[in-house]
């Protein structure tokens, strides 16, 4: 049991460094806002939910964000920003893992891949919409923006972002899925 707990725990703790890592090497995608950033900072959450539970995958969420928020800080002074991608992650990577648990099979993963992207979008809009923006620019000192101006912003920028976003993730999830399936399972079941 010792074992197992200290396996489990070395690798969040690896899967966490590596997100983190993953999640510096951001960058823009042209049609979008600069401020939207793509990172590969969720797979490492994707596997360690699907090798070792959600728990996990939101521990290696947490964890990455945390360390980023220490080591970059926040423009707004407040982690936000760390917020906002703490919950992108976990509504991308819970829909996923309990889809695929549904159906346990490599051909049952592009489902619930889709499930998490189409999650993921809509739930950051409505939380875009409620909190992350007006709290930016709360925070920010920005004059407010109408309600108008955000439907706009998260319609034209931030819904299909998110879209492109967790497909590109997906898809590179995908492919070290298909290589590491075996692998996941031996850790699942040990």
């Amino acid at each position: 049991m010792k074992k197992q707990n200290v396996r489990a725990l070395t690798t969040v703790g690896l899967l966490s460094t590596i997100s983190y890592l993953l999640m510096l090497l951001n960058f823009p995608i042209p049609p979008f806002p600069g401020f939207l950033m793509i990172d590969f900072s969720d797979v490492p959450a994707l596997v360690a939910a699907i090798a070792l539970g959600p728990i996990a995958g939101i521990t290696v969420e947490f964890l990455k964000n945390v360390i980023n928020f220490i080591m970059m800080g926040s423009p707004t002074g407040v982690p936000v920003g760390h917020v906002a991608n703490f919950a992108a992650g976990v509504t991308f990577i819970l829909p996923v893992y309990y889809v695929y648990k549904r159906f346990e099979s490599k051909k049952a993963m592009p489902l619930a891949i889709a499930a998490g992207v189409v999650s993921m979008s809509v739930i950051m809009s409505v939380l875009n919409y409620f909190v992350i923006l007006p709290a930016y620019t709360m925070f920010l000192g920005s004059p407010a923006m109408s309600g108008s101006e955000m439907r706009q912003m998260i319609v034209a920028g931030i819904l299909p972002f998110n879209l492109v976003k967790g497909a590109i993730v997906g898809i590179v999830f995908y492919m070290i899925f298909v290589r590491l399936h075996s692998w996941t399972k031996k850790l699942s079941t040990v």
